[in-house]
């Protein structure tokens, strides 16, 4: 066997493991797609129903503002009385 003959046989060995070593990794990284994209499916069911929470929290946020608004106003006056209180026995 001729020199040139060696060197074209092992030139043609070297791309076919090229491409076996691509198509490894290209299975590879599909496997990996697959599993990044079924959890991508149970991220945006979890999306979903927190969506559908989020909708009924929308509604009641402005009474609740206002109940907050409240309580926030009557502290100061109450936390005087404390200190008021707190100073008749100290």
């Amino acid at each position: 066997m001729s020199t040139q003959t060696l060197l074209v046989i092992l030139t043609l060995v070297e791309i076919v493991a090229l491409v076996a070593v691509l198509a490894l990794y290209l299975i590879l990284i599909t496997r990996r797609l697959h599993s990044v994209a079924g959890t991508l499916a149970q991220v945006s069911i979890g999306v979903g129903s927190v969506q559908g929470d989020v909708a009924l929290v929308g509604a009641g946020a402005s009474i609740l503002n206002r109940k907050l608004d409240m309580i926030a106003n009557a502290l100061p006056p109450i936390a005087e009385k404390a200190e008021g209180l707190a100073a008749q026995r100290g």
